[in-house]
């Protein structure tokens, strides 16, 4: 099995495409500034925070008894309460990878790595 693929319920996937589908997932969710370095958003953030996550690490995936388990880090607006946010972007995350991979999801772990204020 190669790094870039994952093997999971019998057929193979790449994380690529896995971060791809958690990334416009979570973007989805009100709330979320940008997923890891992905965006014009997150370059702006990095930009004026010094704080960015390479693209490659926004999203990490593997597999977890025949489950996918994956990391999504974000960038978030102030103003949004965290535990909330990230339930959400749970929900979003495991709903959109059961419909488009159709395998179970072991569990989506959200990192808030950065906040985005609104301009004054």
């Amino acid at each position: 099995m190669a790094e870039s693929e994952l093997t999971v319920s019998g057929i193979g996937i790449s994380r690529a495409v896995v971060s791809t589908i958690v990334s416009l997932a979570a973007r989805r969710v009100e709330g979320v500034a940008s997923v890891g370095g992905n965006d014009i958003a997150s370059s702006l953030i990095s930009v004026f925070t010094s704080r960015s996550v390479s693209p490659e690490k926004a999203v990490e995936s593997s597999v977890e008894d025949d489950k996918l388990r994956v990391t999504v880090h974000l960038a978030v607006f102030y103003g949004y309460p965290f535990t909330k946010l990230a339930a959400d972007v749970r929900a979003a995350v495991s709903d959109a990878i059961t419909e488009q991979v159709g395998v179970d999801v072991a569990a989506v772990d959200v990192c808030i790595d950065s906040l985005v204020f609104p301009k004054e």
